[in-house]
C-alpha cells in the first residue's frame, strides 16, 4: 500500500547527472550526501512500512522528492476529541539517525497539549520514550498522543500548548469543543488545497498535496479505482 505512494522518479541508489551550468538556488540534498549508514537505515525502515501493523490505520508516509532525510505524511483521524481530522505532518531526520530520533512538526493547525503553535510535537510521558526510535515507533506514538487514554497521563510540564493542557483538566467541554473546531478546519478547503492560506505561512510544504476536483473527476476517479456511492439513509435523502 505505502510502497504506491513513493514518487515515480525517485531513484536513491542512482547518483543524479552533474549540471553544465552552476545553479544558483540552494541545491537540495541528494541521497548520495547522506551517510550511508544513515541512508541505509532510513530506506530500510521505510520499506519496513509496508509491513502488517508497521504503519498505523489512517497514517500514509512518502519520503520528499528533495531529500531522504525528510518524510510527509497525513493521518486520518478515525475517532475521539479529533474524529475525522486531517492532519499533516513532517518527520525530519537528523543526519546521525538512528543515534537521535526524528523531529515531528504538524503542518496543519491542530489544538493539541504536545503541538506547539507552530506545530512542533513533543512526545509525553504517556508515549513510550523516544531511546527506542524506529520509524513505525513514532507514528504509533502520533497516533496514541491523540487517544483519551494519552491526553489523560501528560503533564503540564511536559506540554507545548499550555492553554490546551489546562482546559483538558479543567473544563473537557470546551477542550472538546476547540478539538472538534480543530478538525472541522483542517477538513476545509482553504485547510487542504490553498497552498498560500494563512495559516500555512512558515510551516513546511508537504510532498503530498491534496487537489481538489471537480464533480465529473471525482466520479471518474470513483469508478477507476472501484469505490460505489456512498449509501444515503432516510435521514441523508
Amino acid at each position: 500500500m505505502l510502497v504506491n505512494l513513493v514518487p515515480s522518479a525517485m531513484d536513491f541508489a542512482t547518483r543524479p547527472k552533474a549540471r553544465a551550468e552552476p545553479q544558483k538556488k540552494s541545491v537540495p540534498i541528494v541521497p548520495d550526501a547522506i551517510d550511508p549508514v544513515t541512508r541505509t537505515t532510513i530506506s530500510l525502515e521505510y520499506a519496513s512500512l509496508q509491513h502488517r501493523d508497521h504503519c498505523p490505520l489512517g497514517m500514509y508516509v512518502v519520503p520528499s522528492p528533495e531529500s531522504l532525510l525528510v518524510w510527509d505524511a497525513v493521518f486520518f483521524v478515525h475517532q475521539g476529541y479529533y474524529a475525522d481530522a486531517i492532519l499533516k505532518f513532517r518527520l525530519t531526520f537528523p543526519s546521525n539517525y538512528p543515534d537521535n530520533p526524528p523531529t515531528v512538526q504538524f503542518v496543519t493547525d491542530v489544538f493539541h497539549p504536545l503541538i506547539s503553535q507552530s506545530g512542533m510535537f513533543q512526545p509525553g510521558p504517556a508515549i513510550p520514550t523516544m531511546a527506542e526510535h524506529r520509524v513505525f515507533d513514532v507514528l504509533h506514538w502520533i497516533k496514541a498522543a491523540f487517544k483519551k487514554q494519552a491526553l489523560d497521563g501528560i503533564r503540564e510540564s511536559e506540554c507545548l500548548n499550555k492553554e490546551a493542557y489546562r482546559l483538558y483538566h479543567d473544563t473537557t467541554s470546551s477542550f472538546a469543543g476547540l478539538a472538534s473546531q480543530s478538525s472541522l478546519l483542517s477538513q476545509s478547503a482553504p485547510a487542504l488545497f490553498d497552498r498560500d492560506h494563512p495559516t500555512l505561512r512558515g510551516k513546511p510544504r508537504d510532498a503530498l498535496p491534496f487537489r481538489e476536483l471537480a464533480p465529473d473527476q471525482l466520479q471518474t476517479m470513483r469508478t477507476k479505482i472501484g469505490l460505489k456511492e456512498w449509501q444515503q439513509g432516510p435521514e441523508q435523502r
